[in-house]
């Protein structure tokens, strides 16, 4: 993060904390960094990169002209956006040459998050990488409008697209993100229960119990992203994963399971010690769990330790 940026911004959450004034283009932004950043986050599944694109969209905002501006929270996402989409095709690359599966950055949010039932579901990890099978324009046009509502115009300006060719764009995201995300609505006290149960198979060594919670075709998906071992391929099927779990988590005894609040649903945190070592997140359809997520790059990591606020 670059240093003027994050100084300046300390100093004028100081000021506004203590009643003070801190300079107009200064003030708004704050005021919209949330926002941005959830924009950015959603169009990314990258904190660390979230980040990098409100530094960016700073340094730009900075230099405009604020009697120009008709509306400051619009002009502010499309800078966020034009800086996403830009970082978002050079992710695509990377991605490319990424060790295993690539899994979103998890994020320890607020518990206020989930109660916005919607903001919720977008931040989800199945829903992120549902979102990670579009192209980037796509991702970016559904993101804006279905989430955060903004006008077809709007988002022309944002993706540089016509407002017709953005209308066909999100009418195209919308039906491929509807025959992949999950079947149903999940409240949180399900999903909570389904990995209350999974606890508790993996602590007492209950393989059958475990197979009982997860779905017959549940898959698997680990990122270690070559820093830590984790499986390279999805692994599918009940049995095999309820094994493997078991097995590799009762071999240290300083293993620990603990429930947390991560992109706005329940999820585990595994610790070894005091240190957090794996990042657990799961989709639940019917009661079962048909999806698990394990993050363990120490990279995607470091947003474990505070509490992130996601706003539309």
């Amino acid at each position: 993060m670059n240093s003027e940026y994050s100084e300046r911004a300390a100093d004028t959450t100081e000021q506004l904390a203590g009643g003070g004034h801190a300079d107009p283009a200064t003030e708004v932004f704050v005021t919209h960094r949330n926002l941005l950043f959830t924009v950015a986050y959603e169009m990314l599944g990258s904190a660390a990169d979230a980040e990098d694109v409100l530094q960016e969209a700073w340094l730009r905002w900075v230099g405009v002209d604020l009697g120009t501006v008709r509306d400051q929270r619009a002009y502010l996402v499309r800078i966020a956006t034009r800086q996403a989409l830009s970082r978002l095709r050079t992710l695509g690359r990377r991605k490319e040459s990424y060790v295993g599966s690539w899994l979103p950055e998890p994020l320890l949010t607020a518990p206020d998050v989930a109660e916005d039932v919607e903001l919720a579901d977008s931040v989800s990890t199945a829903m992120l990488l549902v979102l990670e099978t579009l192209t980037p324009t796509e991702r970016a046009v559904f993101v804006l409008r279905e989430v955060f509502d903004f006008g077809y115009e709007e988002i022309a300006e944002a993706v540089d697209k016509s407002p017709a060719a953005v209308r066909q764009i999100a009418h195209r995201a919308r039906s491929h993100v509807a025959s992949r995300r999950p079947r149903g609505t999940v409240s949180p006290s399900e999903t909570r229960d389904a990995l209350d149960a999974f606890q508790r198979a993996v602590e007492t060594g209950d393989v059958q119990g475990l197979v009982d919670i997860l779905a017959p075709d549940v898959v698997l998906l680990g990122d270690g992203g070559g820093v830590k071992q984790a499986v390279l391929r999805p692994v599918v099927g009940a049995d095999k994963v309820a094994r493997l779990l078991v097995g590799g988590l009762r071999k240290n005894a300083s293993v620990s399971l603990r429930p947390a609040q991560v992109n706005a649903c329940p999820a585990l945190v595994i610790r070894l010690g005091d240190e957090i070592d794996t990042v657990v997140t799961a989709r639940v359809d019917s009661g079962l769990i048909t999806g698990l997520y394990a993050v363990r790059n120490p990279e995607k990591l470091s947003h474990m330790g505070r509490e992130v606020a996601l706003r539309r």
